[in-house]
């Protein structure tokens, strides 16, 4: 687990917004970005529910939106996907059950691919 968060932290410390073109069209990694957003608001949700008293999902999503730095509209999309994983769990779990951890599992796994995929193929 804590070779992913690792990851993440690579990922948010490459500052992908020197990679990032022109708005015109969106960068073929945005669908990976909007992902990586509705994953950072589910482990959120499920970190904390599962014991974890922290805002470390919310700062790693604050430090993808400082390194991004989108215009308004890109801004929103990322903070609804954002809002999108956290509500997804929030009216499903009351409690951390062995299903929730699983989840936190499965999230951790594939925002540590995304991670990877994005900065191996358009980090600096």
């Amino acid at each position: 687990m804590r070779r992913a968060l690792l990851f993440f932290a690579a990922f948010l410390a490459t500052g992908l917004a020197a990679t990032t073109p022109s708005r015109a069209v969106d960068a073929p990694f945005e669908g990976n970005l909007v992902r990586l957003s509705e994953i950072l608001g589910s482990l959120h949700f499920l970190r904390n529910l599962c014991g974890e008293t922290s805002n470390q999902w919310r700062d790693e999503m604050q430090k993808l939106l400082d390194s991004e730095k989108p215009d308004a509209a890109r801004r929103a999309k990322f903070i609804a996907s954002f809002n999108r994983g956290y509500r997804s769990f929030e009216g499903t779990y009351t409690k951390c059950t062995a299903s929730a951890s699983e989840a936190i599992q499965r999230y951790m796994k594939e925002g540590e691919s995304l991670t990877r995929e994005v900065t191996g193929r358009y980090g600096n």
